[in-house]
């Protein structure tokens, strides 16, 4: 059994209120019709055979569609990374934060879902709403060969080698860890990002080395900012069961 630093009780001290500040309008949002054209030609692009979506953060935990089957797979010349500038969702302007993309290089090993048997621009748009909202993102939103213990297949992925206004990419872990340890926004903190990614990850028998060192940076930021509020006390320190 591998024990997480970062535990519940260190994530609950980064909670707070914040209010949804709405579009920035430095993005030019999706209308309606760019949504369906997007979804039409995604899935113009798409093998024959069943949609799959490849999930490598907060879509393993938190999926909002149905699916019918669920595997293990490798997408190779990317790798997680922090480097989506966040003034809502888990940050603000007054405390910017951080949300996870696929960068270039190395191998991501994350999770596929399959969808049921349905139109796939109906699908695909139901995952764009809930993926994108602007125009400057749509480029993120590719299909990606991934490696399965079955074969190889091509699956839809979001967040997918973002690159220009609003990404900082290649940033060292512990400057990372600092601003997951302190932004929150209207949807929650960096930290409690960071570790239902961590969690699931393991849950799923995946270790990322890297996330796993993150978490425990982050978690030592958390001590040091909130000492004093836990003094004398030693957090419970939940199980992850790897495989």
């Amino acid at each position: 059994m591998r024990r997480m630093s970062l535990t519940p009780e260190l994530v609950a001290l980064c909670q707070r209120e914040e209010v949804d500040p709405g579009p920035s309008g430095q993005w030019t949002q999706l209308s309606d019709e760019d949504y369906r054209t997007l979804a039409l030609r995604l899935a113009g692009e798409a093998d024959e055979g069943p949609l799959w979506v490849f999930a490598y953060g907060s879509l393993i935990w938190k999926p909002a569609f149905e699916s019918v089957e669920r595997q293990r797979a490798s997408a190779h010349g990317w790798h997680r990374s922090f480097c989506l500038d966040m003034v809502r969702w888990r940050g603000s302007a007054a405390q910017p934060g951080l949300m996870m993309a696929l960068e270039r290089g190395g191998r991501c090993d994350g999770v596929i879902y399959r969808l049921p048997n349905g139109e796939k621009p109906a699908q695909i748009e139901r995952l764009l709403r809930r993926e994108v909202d602007d125009h400057e993102s749509v480029s993120s939103v590719r299909w990606i060969p991934v490696r399965t213990a079955q074969g190889p297949l091509r699956v839809l992925g979001f967040w997918v080698g973002v690159t220009g206004k609003g990404t900082s990419l290649r940033q060292p872990l512990e400057k990372v860890a600092g601003v997951l340890a302190r932004a929150c926004g209207h949807v929650g903190s960096g930290a409690e990002y960071l570790y239902n990614t961590v969690s699931h990850l393991e849950t799923f028998g995946i270790h990322d080395r890297k996330l796993w060192r993150l978490q425990e940076l982050v978690a030592d930021e958390i001590r040091s900012i909130h000492g004093h509020r836990i003094a004398g006390s030693e957090p419970s320190v939940p199980e992850v069961a790897i495989t």
